[in-house]
């Protein structure tokens, strides 16, 4: 499922893109989590809250207060670099500018439905290649795609009626899957992610420190190391600290 923000101060509009969005869900596999703003500073407060990103931008260029473009501007300050943004303006004479903020696509009102849905089955296919930052699970009947960065811990949960079961935990919530965990630790291990546990994965992003056998982490999770693993987890994290300082 894809976290799509759409951002336009005419009501009409907003409701426009949604329901080009979910006319593409009807005809494919895809699945959007759509979440609409009716100006640039509501889409910008979102962001300095802290709260989980998007992975497409949907914006007008030309709205009352900061404009598209500004508002990407600010985002993009925020050091939120993966989202894919796309424009949909009546004013091609911000294209150049759209350039500054790493823009996917910049449409010309009024757009086709077929061009839209050409553009995102084009923005889908480029996120299905990017298998180095996202990860997609099957969760209850959907797939979800986290970024690598928002997971926290992969966890394997007792469950009398489902095999295999994982937890796959991010800041704001915590997803069901089915999986062995070991193989997530051996796909998952050059992209900061370590076994502390047998039944526990961490991402070395989001610890904070290590006492009494245990990890902390960003969320405040504390979780077990497993004894034969103490040394090995903290001689990891030692190497991957200096890796990132550097």
């Amino acid at each position: 499922m894809y976290k799509v923000a759409i951002c336009d101060d005419e009501q009409q509009q907003r409701e426009l893109v949604k329901n080009m969005l979910i006319s593409l869900s009807v005809k494919t596999n895809l699945n959007f989590e759509i979440e609409m703003f009716s100006s640039g500073e509501e889409l910008a407060a979102y962001y300095e809250n802290n709260n989980p990103s998007f992975h497409i931008l949907i914006l007008d260029v030309e709205m009352n207060g900061i404009n598209g473009i500004q508002t990407a501007r600010k985002i993009r300050s925020l050091k939120n670099v993966d989202e894919q943004i796309i424009f949909l303006t009546s004013y091609p004479e911000y294209m150049l500018e759209s350039f500054d903020v790493v823009t996917y696509q910049y449409l010309i009102k009024p757009v086709a439905p077929h061009i839209f849905e050409e553009k995102i089955v084009k923005l889908h296919q480029y996120f299905q290649s990017l298998d180095q930052k996202f990860l997609v699970i099957k969760s209850a009947y959907e797939e979800v795609i986290l970024k690598h960065d928002e997971i926290i811990a992969i966890e394997a949960a007792k469950s009398l009626t489902i095999k295999n079961k994982l937890h796959f935990v991010t800041q704001n919530q915590t997803y069901e899957s089915k999986g062995i965990i070991s193989n997530y630790a051996s796909a998952l291990k050059d992209f900061h992610f370590l076994q502390i546990h047998r039944s526990i994965i961490i991402n070395l992003l989001h610890v904070k420190k290590f006492a009494g056998g245990k990890v902390f982490m960003s969320n405040a999770m504390e979780l077990p190391i497993g004894r034969s693993k103490i040394k090995e987890v903290k001689d990891t994290y030692t190497k991957f600290m200096v890796t990132e300082m550097s």
